[in-house]
């Protein structure tokens, strides 16, 4: 059998799983016959795969399908030749010549039997006449067929595999009044399937897919070895669409995914990106932090607008001539025209206190009385959301106020407050719950 690679594809979920497709032309001879593939990923799901002739598929009839991953090592090569005749060449302390016999057992030492002695762990170097058959280079895929035709025919087969995974990295900068940024997105890939594939047609879906876990189907893992990184940012467009209930981005070029390898491929790139800093109190907490958020519009007007695939931001900050770090956060699937809120830390000048200061009840109606306090120690005002969350079992009214609230849900509250320099503000409140 004879046959030509033509292309591959592969596509990447965000869950460790690939569906890889591989279209090679086979050259087939009427009757029965095998054709196989090799270069399967070793952690592919044998369930999964799915063979295809493009031409003349109702003449051609698949009778068998194997997936060989035997593979050569020492270890299995000698208990192939269990029975057989080996040569050992004597080398270290031992220079004996070489020692010709029958390879008994290989199980805690290697037993040879001569002419008229066994040898128990015979040191050196071992020949043997040729590899077994059973013994595969690669994981292959095989398939037993009877064709009615000859000549010819391209042959895809697409299988799904674990061991390869992708997710978002990225990295926003700060003007250093914090009104605008840059954002540059990374695609991290992280093949470690057991398979290199060369010059692919690249695509990756960012959404959560459903599956079912079946422990006897399960690959046994190993610890995946140092991986090598590759930074590739060379005509590295993506285009983005829409598909079923999730998005696809697809490499405008072909690329090489290595085995072992954890490749990076810029896909998003904007500049002087509109950022609102935001500081939130949450007064539901025994604490006194104050959270600080950087917020931005995922707008085509602010020179985004594509869906953003869930990730890890880092951001950093312009400091007169150097830029440093000041937070990360992830952020998930964020569709077009929706806010992107990245925690960056707590803020160090600005503090929060809460206290209870009157509670009494009547009548299955119960008044409780609070103050909040906001301390703006910075030579600058801030403005602060300050978050209260109320009792959701019962229901209430806010009858005395401070300053004015926008209710959120059916038990949050937020007060919006403007603390002017070196200055502490307070809001109190009382709030009515009764039960019916």
């Amino acid at each position: 059998m004879t046959q030509f690679a033509d292309a591959v594809s592969v596509t990447i979920y965000n869950n460790d799983l690939a569906l890889v497709r591989d279209t090679k032309t086979i050259k087939l001879a009427k009757g029965i016959q095998t054709v196989e593939v090799d270069n399967v990923a070793s952690k592919i799901d044998a369930t999964s795969v799915l063979p295809k002739f493009l031409s003349n598929a109702n003449k051609i009839r698949i009778l068998e399908q194997n997936f060989d991953f035997d593979l050569v090592n020492p270890d299995k090569l000698l208990s192939k030749y269990i029975g057989e005749t080996i040569e050992i060449e004597r080398t270290g302390e031992d220079k004996r010549g070489k020692l010709t016999g029958k390879l008994l057992a290989t199980y805690g030492g290697l037993v040879v039997q001569t002419e008229n002695k066994l040898v128990l762990n015979p040191q050196g170097e071992i020949s043997l006449s040729k590899l077994p058959e059973d013994l595969r280079l690669k994981p292959t895929l095989v398939w037993l067929l009877e064709s009615e035709t000859e000549g010819n025919n391209q042959f895809e087969v697409s299988y799904q595999t674990s061991g390869i995974s992708w997710n978002a990295d990225y990295v926003l900068v700060t003007n250093e009044k914090d009104t605008f940024s840059d954002i540059t997105g990374w695609v991290t890939i992280n093949n470690n399937c057991g398979a290199t594939f060369k010059d692919t047609k690249l695509k990756l879906v960012a959404g959560d897919i459903n599956r079912v876990s079946q422990d006897r189907y399960a690959q046994k893992r190993m610890m995946a070895p140092m991986m090598a990184m590759e930074a590739d940012d060379t005509n590295s467009s993506f285009q983005e669409k829409s598909f079923f209930e999730y998005h696809i981005y697809e490499l405008q070029r072909k690329s090489t995914l290595k085995d072992k390898e954890i490749k990076q491929i810029e896909f998003i790139s904007a500049k002087n990106i509109p950022v609102k800093k935001v500081f939130t109190y949450n007064a539901n907490l025994d604490q006194k932090k104050v959270k600080i958020n950087l917020e931005f519009k995922n707008s085509k007007e602010n020179n985004l607008g594509i869906p953003l695939p869930k990730g890890r931001i880092r951001v950093s900050k312009y400091d007169s001539d150097s830029i440093e770090f000041i937070g990360e956060d992830s952020i998930d699937h964020t569709a077009k025209d929706e806010k992107v809120s990245i925690n960056i830390g707590n803020a160090f000048d600005i503090t929060g206190t809460k206290s209870q200061t009157n509670n009494r009840t009547e009548n299955k109606t119960s008044y409780q009385s609070f103050s909040i306090k906001i301390k703006n120690s910075k030579n600058t005002p801030v403005e602060v959301n300050v978050v209260e969350t109320l009792n959701e079992w019962a229901n209430w009214e806010i009858k005395e106020k401070s300053s004015p609230f926008t209710k959120k849900d059916k038990s949050t509250v937020e007060f919006l407050i403007t603390v002017p320099e070196n200055t502490e503000k307070e809001i109190t409140y009382t709030v009515k719950y009764w039960w019916k």
